[in-house]
């Protein structure tokens, strides 16, 4: 893969992770399932637990190409602040529209 292949890779799971915890009802995606709906807390968790996955696949990628950059505290603050931001349509579905049934 290339340096843009790997950026739309990193970009595609962060769309996927932000949302997941949002869509599904099962503790940490793949555990039981959780009695009713899921408290607040555990996908606030489960969002974090994504956000740094979904950085850590990044540094994994940027490592195969070459040399890790040092980065500060405002790429990390960018970087959970762009997975909030793409973890909205997921917060929509969820809390913001009527379900039915």
């Amino acid at each position: 893969m290339n340096a843009s292949a790997d950026i739309a890779l990193v970009l595609a799971v962060a769309v996927v992770m932000a949302n997941l915890p949002f869509v599904n009802e099962r503790i940490a995606v793949v555990g039981p399932r959780a009695t009713g709906r899921k408290h607040w807390l555990v996908r606030l968790l489960e969002l974090f637990v994504g956000c740094g996955l979904t950085l850590g696949l990044g540094m994994a990628l940027e490592s195969r190409l070459g040399q890790l950059h040092a980065q500060g505290w405002e790429f990390y603050a960018a970087m959970a602040f762009l997975f909030l931001t793409l973890a909205f349509p997921g917060f929509v579905w969820r809390y913001l529209t009527r379900q039915r049934g």
